[in-house]
Formats: C-alpha cells, structure tokens, sequence
C-alpha cells in the first residue's frame, strides 16, 4: 500500500495529524543551547539552585530548545510540503521538560485556504502540541505556513 505524502495545500484538509518520532533532550543540548543563546538562568544550568529555589524542583530545559528540537523532528509530512515560508508561531510552554525526558510533537490541520491575492499559494494553520514520553502536554500552540498549491496550466 502506498502512503500517500502531503506536499501541496490540497494536500491538507483540516483534521488531519502527523506525528514525529521522539528525541531525548540531553545535559549537552540544554548546556549548548545556554551557550548559544546566552541564557545561563539558574533553573537550567544550576540543579542544585533549582532544587533549592524554583517551583518545579529541578532543573529543565529551555523552552525555546524544546520549540527548536520539535521542529527539527521531520515526519514525511513537514520533510515533503512545499513550505515557502513560516508566518508564525505561538506556543504555550506548559510543562517542564528535564534531561532525559523524550518530546514528540504532533500537527494538526486546523485549517488550509488559497490566499486571495496569489492563487499560487495558500495559508495553513497547524495546530501542535508537544509531548514527553508520558504523554504529558509539554508544549502547545499553532503554526501557520505559506504553501504552494498544487501546479496547474494557467495558474
């Protein structure tokens, strides 16, 4: 049986899901993503101070570096599509995710709509949620891509 792969706006009724394989956030990717980012807040690099002083009790990675690696988890859907660029992005950092936790991410077709001014291409927004290997909402919020329509004579 052949899997059909999405890669244009048509491509994309609202509803439908693509889910992503699962990536274990490291001690090395939160201290590398602290020294990329410049932020060295104790609740990421400081176990002991977390412990000591935040809410959550330990430390966690940061929220940004979750968004990041969610992202860079590809499914065939997001390897294939024909993004021509991302318009935006929200996201809700819910739960804390800590080194050795797996996130996945799911994204969902809220909704996908030829652009009135350009019928070359349409906006989708995709909904996505974040989970750690518990199925624990870690993150969630929405994305909305330009995409190319399928390519037709005349248009």
């Amino acid at each position: 049986m052949e899997i059909k792969v999405p890669r244009y706006l048509e491509d994309l009724p609202a509803g439908t899901s693509f889910g992503t394989a699962g990536r274990t956030v490291t001690e090395a990717d939160i201290v590398s993503f602290a020294g990329l980012s410049g932020d060295y807040a104790p609740m990421h690099v400081d176990d002991a101070w977390s412990r000591a002083n935040h809410p959550f009790g330990s430390r966690f990675a940061h929220g940004m570096l979750v968004a990041s690696m969610s992202y860079a988890l590809h499914t065939p859907m997001l390897a294939s599509l024909h993004v021509v660029a991302w318009l935006q992005t929200t996201r809700r950092f819910v739960a804390p995710v800590r080194p050795g936790d797996t996130v996945t991410a799911t994204w969902t077709i809220a909704e996908a709509r030829e652009r009135a001014s350009d019928h070359r291409t349409g906006v989708v927004t995709a909904d996505i949620e974040v989970h750690n290997q518990e199925g624990v909402v870690v993150q969630q919020g929405s994305d909305v891509w330009l995409v190319e329509r399928r390519p037709q004579e005349g248009r």
